[in-house]
C-alpha cells in the first residue's frame, strides 16, 4: 500500500492501437492495473491473478514473486471523478513477464503485443547506435500497423495447442498424486 500519503499519477500511455492507465509511483517507477494488464491482451483480470500466484510467475521472476501480491495503490482521481481510486498495482517488470507467460500459453494477443514490443525496442537501440531520430507518434504508428497486421500464422507456430496444454495439466496432476503417468500399472499375480 502506498503509505506515504501521496497518490500516484494517472497518464494515459499510447500503445499502438491501444491507450492504457499508466501510473507513476511516488519514487518516480511505473504500474499499471492488474485490470488494464489484462485486459490489453483481452483477457479477464482473474488470469493476470492466477499467474501472480503460479509457479511460472516464480520461474519468470524469481523466488521474491511467489504468491506475489500486488501492490495496492491510490490514485489521483481523473477530472470529474469522486471518492478515492485504488488500483492493484503491478511494476512493468510483472506485466512484461505475465504478456509473455500468456504467449507462451498460446494468447494471440499477448503474442502480437509482445512481438511488435520487441521489434519496436531493438529499432530504438539501433536508431540510437546510429544517431537516427523518429517521433513517437510515428513510432506509435509503426507499432499500430504491427499489431493490426496478420500474425496469426507466427501467432500459431509458437503457441501451444489446446490440447497439449491439457494433457501436461494431467500429467502434472498424477506426478502430484504419486503417480507415474507413462508408467504401466503393475498387475497383481
Amino acid at each position: 500500500m502506498n503509505t506515504t500519503g501521496d497518490k500516484a499519477k494517472r497518464a494515459t500511455v499510447a500503445i499502438g492501437p491501444l491507450s492504457v492507465d499508466g501510473f507513476q509511483v511516488t519514487d518516480g517507477s511505473y504500474r499499471m492495473s492488474q485490470a488494464g494488464a489484462a485486459k490489453a491482451i483481452n483477457e479477464s483480470p482473474v488470469y493476470a491473478s492466477r499467474f501472480l500466484t503460479s509457479r511460472d510467475s516464480k520461474a519468470s521472476l524469481g523466488q521474491a514473486f511467489t504468491d506475489y501480491t500486488p501492490e495496492q495503490i491510490e490514485v489521483e482521481p481523473s477530472p470529474g471523478d469522486r471518492g478515492q481510486t485504488r488500483i492493484n498495482a503491478l511494476p512493468l517488470e510483472v506485466v512484461s513477464a505475465y504478456w509473455l507467460y500468456r504467449t507462451f500459453k498460446g494468447n494471440k494477443a499477448a503474442f502480437n503485443l509482445t512481438w511488435a514490443l520487441l521489434q519496436e525496442s531493438l529499432e530504438r537501440r539501433f536508431d540510437a547506435a546510429f544517431a537516427v531520430e523518429h517521433s513517437e507518434s510515428d513510432r506509435n504508428a509503426l507499432l499500430t500497423q504491427r499489431l493490426q497486421a496478420d500474425l496469426s500464422v507466427l501467432g500459431e507456430a509458437y503457441a501451444e495447442p489446446d490440447e497439449l496444454r491439457e494433457v501436461a495439466q494431467l500429467e502434472q496432476q498424477l506426478h502430484d498424486a504419486g503417480l507415474e503417468p507413462w508408467q504401466l500399472p503393475q498387475t497383481e499375480r
